[in-house]
């Protein structure tokens, strides 16, 4: 027979602090980048009467209320107070998506019904392909740190950073479509894919969605693994 070892779950004191600390870091930068972003994107879309270029300034905001969701937990340097504040900060940024996409559909929809077209926006197309840029490292990088921490709300802000990737792509081919065939429909039809993927992220971030921590050799949990193996709160999704 052979015996059973029990091996440790999830990162010693030390780590988490580190990680911790990396987070505070990532979510004062991801903060730092989105009121830039928010700007510029709000006053060209204003500018240009784009409903998909306002969403993304809007989403920038809501990111900055996301991000600084996750800084008020990770203020804490005791980290039992910050478990503590992780349900309530996962509400804010499930809130923060919901509040996009219900925003991003109405203007979307009054657009395509008529009310206004978009004009072109070089700014926008600028801001979209930089954000394209710089948004993918921030996000994996707090996701990485989120996910060994076994933070849900670290990694659902992630997913928030994430989304910025996904509404810079759609965004710019809007943009670019609009400014090169003139395709008005481009821009809140860009919008209505922004709304989608915001209510599905939010959906996950109210539930819980991905807070797993690693395990002691450093892998993330398999799609297979027992809760009890992946080190999982109730509600999370170690496949996620």
């Amino acid at each position: 027979m052979t015996a059973e070892t029990s091996v440790p779950l999830g990162p010693s004191p030390a780590r988490r602090e580190a990680l911790a600390e990396r987070i505070r870091l990532l979510v004062a930068a991801t903060i730092a980048y989105n009121v830039i972003e928010a700007a510029v994107a709000i006053t060209a879309g204003t500018a240009a009467s784009s409903t998909a270029l306002i969403g993304f300034g809007l989403d920038s905001i809501i990111e900055v209320s996301s991000a600084a969701a996750v800084a008020w937990q990770f203020s804490a340097r005791d980290h039992t107070v910050r478990e503590a504040r992780e349900q309530r900060t996962l509400r804010i940024i499930a809130v923060s998506f919901f509040a996009l996409a219900a925003y991003v559909t109405i203007d979307a929809v009054r657009a395509l019904a008529g009310t206004g077209e978009a004009e072109r926006s070089v700014p926008g197309i600028v801001i979209a392909a930089l954000s394209l840029a710089v948004m993918p490292f921030l996000s994996a990088a707090q996701r990485r740190a989120g996910r060994e921490l076994g933070s849900a709300s670290a990694v659902a802000d992630s997913k928030q950073t994430l989304l910025c990737t996904y509404l810079s792509a759609v965004l710019l081919l809007g943009l670019a479509l609009n400014a090169t065939l003139g395709w008005s429909w481009a821009d809140p039809t860009a919008a209505l894919v922004i709304a989608a993927i915001a209510v599905k992220e939010g959906r996950d971030a109210w539930q819980g969605k991905g807070c797993c921590a690693v395990t002691a050799t450093g892998a993330a949990p398999s799609a297979g693994a027992e809760s009890a193996a992946c080190d999982c709160r109730p509600g999370c999704d170690c496949r996620n």
